[in-house]
């Protein structure tokens, strides 16, 4: 493990935070404007939450990662705290439909972003506690399926799809990193995919949004139209934006056209105000994240280590990916936030979470390294 990574790491997140801050600012001047008279209402609030999840981060990076594992009645206490707000958001009025939020006065937050983390601590401990048994279909199979069931359960009868994705999809990955056999993975492959396929299929937003990418138009027609419209509106954005941009704040899709313009849409109003620079650019960044990640993951000092980086990177980057593919019309509609640009505090805080994760991986694991040299030394 070598410390550039790590300072290299902090820095393509401060560029992310960065170029977030900049399109934020200019894709929610006129929501601002137009609700609380101020263009800067939602600068200023994404600040308190940028600074509220460099803390997270700063702590989860000084907290030593193996402990989540010497002392698992803290990684068992974590994921019943989640478990149990996720049960509570049914006890608060549903928001355009789905029961996501936990709202208590001035403040609110989601616990489907929580669960994402949740998951990857509490697999990872449990792969890691199981050993050369991981290959075994009870410690290997069971065990952590129960523990991503638990989670994507109560997320999916909010409902959430896309956190339900990230939660199921982390979980499975590490289990195939862990070593867990793919004949004792596929039965629950198969069991998770047919529950989802059901849900979308009762959904009748969800399906109109598959209509819509699929270009078919059954009755309803109505609602696949509407379902089109974010996709077809961030496309206008993009094709607006050719290569150069037309120029910070002088994007038109904000003015009212563009959905979602400053949370999950963000992205297209950068790529007209910016142009394919951007674009590239912040591709760039992602894969580079993602790659230090992987890098720090592969020097990690124990198994936990490796499981926790790589989950941790997964859950940001996969979310970055699919943002990215929703904006741009790869995959169907689906509202996800591209991580340290979208508008909000819970996955703002969250994706902190994960970078304070990666960082006590690579902190602690130069510790653990530099004490075994030092043993050696000694020893000979």
């Amino acid at each position: 493990m070598r410390k550039s990574a790590l300072y290299a790491l902090g820095l393509v997140v401060a560029a992310l935070v960065a170029l977030g801050l900049v399109i934020l600012f200019s894709a929610s001047q006129v929501r601002g404007d137009m609700f609380y008279h101020d263009p800067r209402f939602f600068l200023k609030r994404q600040c308190l939450y940028i600074a509220a999840g460099l803390t997270v981060a700063v702590a989860v990076a000084v907290f030593d990662y193996h402990r989540w594992r010497d002392h698992w009645i803290l990684t068992a206490l974590f994921g019943f705290a989640v478990f149990a707000s996720l049960c509570a958001v049914f006890l608060f009025p549903a928001i355009k439909g789905s029961h996501r939020w936990i709202v208590l006065g001035p403040v609110s937050f989601q616990p489907g972003e929580f669960a994402k983390l949740a998951v990857v601590i509490m697999v990872s401990v449990c792969l890691d506690l199981a050993t050369w048994r991981v290959e075994r279909f009870k410690r290997g199979a069971i065990w952590p399926v129960a523990l991503i069931g638990i989670m994507a359960g109560p997320v999916i009868l909010e409902p959430d799809f896309g956190s339900v994705m990230v939660i199921a999809s982390a979980g499975f990955l590490l289990m195939f990193v862990a070593g867990t056999r793919i004949l004792h993975m596929v039965p629950f492959l198969f069991a998770g995919l047919s529950v989802f396929g059901w849900e979308v299929y009762n959904n009748p937003n969800r399906m109109a949004r598959l209509f819509s990418f699929a270009g078919v138009a059954p009755e309803g027609g109505a609602a696949v139209d509407h379902a089109a419209y974010q996709s077809d509106m961030s496309l206008v954005a993009i094709g607006r934006g050719g290569l150069f941009g037309v120029g910070l704040s002088r994007s038109m899709q904000k003015q009212n056209y563009l959905p979602e313009a400053w949370t999950d849409f963000i992205f297209a109003v950068g790529a007209e105000e910016l142009g394919l620079v951007f674009s590239i650019a912040v591709m760039i960044l992602f894969f580079l994240f993602f790659g230090l990640s992987v890098y720090i993951a592969r020097k990690a000092a124990d198994r936990l280590g490796r499981f926790l980086a790589i989950g941790m990177a997964y859950i940001i980057f996969f979310q970055a990916f699919f943002n990215l593919g929703v904006v741009c019309e790869a995959f169907p509609t689906k509202g996800m936030a591209l991580p340290f640009f979208s508008y909000g505090g819970t996955n703002m805080i969250s994706s902190f979470f994960a970078v304070g994760m990666l960082l006590s991986v690579g902190i602690h694991s130069l510790k653990d390294q530099k004490r075994t040299f030092t043993r050696k030394v000694v020893a000979n």
